[in-house]
């Protein structure tokens, strides 16, 4: 199954959600990045959370970035994604190893405390940006509780990956629910019913389901209209030319020390991991272009 959002709308537009499949894109990014399992569970949560809320925005130039700092031996997470489905991200410490809880993947144990930061670049004069403390580390709850707080939409998120015996992706999605203020209590009873009875995404993923088919469960007898898809992908806009830019902004004083070693040098992008070589004479030309 290749990798799409699903957006729609339930109960006469009291409740709007979204669902995705993000299977390739998560095995993407743990290729790239050499995540162990623990690592690759958090990233692939985030990623598919940050590129569902990325598909909330409406212009083309709109970005969201979701950060974490925390105390856990992961150290911290950052995903960024556009409003047309594409997300990258990456994790501070990839090789970061727990024994697992009860039977699962221990993210909130890789987490431990830490602050969520999401920042929402729209075109105007400041981004938007709201913080809230991690609930339990465990990602999906987070984001729940980012929403309820931060932005006064009472939501429901479900974030989930598999992996297979061998650390590679088995299957990734989630789904974000979200009620409208005006939401009857019947319906919204009707819905919380949904949600405590519901299999866990994974489960989901695992038999199979597709977004159209988890949301058919999420908002079951609740008139589902799916409204669009779109594609959902890995994607990082990082080139030679960008990273050039961050090299002479380092200033002369550094870009000549790296020139007197004499060694060409290798700068690797942090949210893909593609390392950009540039020789001795390459780093003269950049410097001077630097002031």
């Amino acid at each position: 199954m290749e990798d799409y959002i699903v957006r729609a709308a339930a109960a006469n537009t009291q409740i709007r959600a979204f669902a995705a499949v993000t299977t390739k894109l998560v095995e993407e990014a743990r290729q790239r990045h050499g995540t162990s399992p623990v690592a690759t569970a958090a990233l692939g949560r985030l990623l598919t959370g940050g590129v569902m809320m990325g598909s909330m925005m409406k212009n083309p130039t709109d970005m969201l970035t979701i950060q974490i700092k925390c105390s856990g031996p992961i150290g911290g997470l950052t995903v960024t994604a556009d409003s047309r489905g594409n997300v990258k991200g990456y994790v501070h410490d990839p090789d970061v190893i727990l024994p697992p809880k009860n039977g699962k993947l221990d993210v909130g144990g890789a987490l431990g405390q830490g602050v969520m930061t999401v920042i929402k670049d729209m075109g105007l004069k400041e981004p938007y940006s709201g913080q809230t403390i991690l609930q339990t580390g465990e990602i999906a709850e987070d984001l729940t509780y980012y929403f309820a707080t931060s932005e006064q939409v009472p939501s429901s998120v479900g974030l989930g990956v598999l992996m297979e015996k061998n650390n590679t992706v088995k299957c990734a999605g989630g789904f974000i629910v979200q009620v409208m203020p005006f939401i009857e209590d019947e319906v919204l009873n009707k819905l919380e019913h949904n949600i405590q009875n519901i299999q866990s995404v994974t489960s989901m993923l695992d038999n199979g389901h597709t977004p159209e088919e988890m949301l058919a469960q999420v908002l079951e007898g609740l008139e589902l209209e799916i409204t669009d898809t779109m594609p959902a992908g890995f994607y990082c806009n990082c080139s030679k030319e960008r990273i050039e830019k961050a090299i002479i902004s380092i200033g002369k004083k550094d870009i000549q020390s790296m020139i007197d070693d004499g060694e060409d040098i290798e700068v690797k992008c942090h949210f893909c991991n593609t390392a950009y070589n540039y020789t001795v004479d390459e780093l003269k030309e950049l410097l001077k272009k630097s002031r």
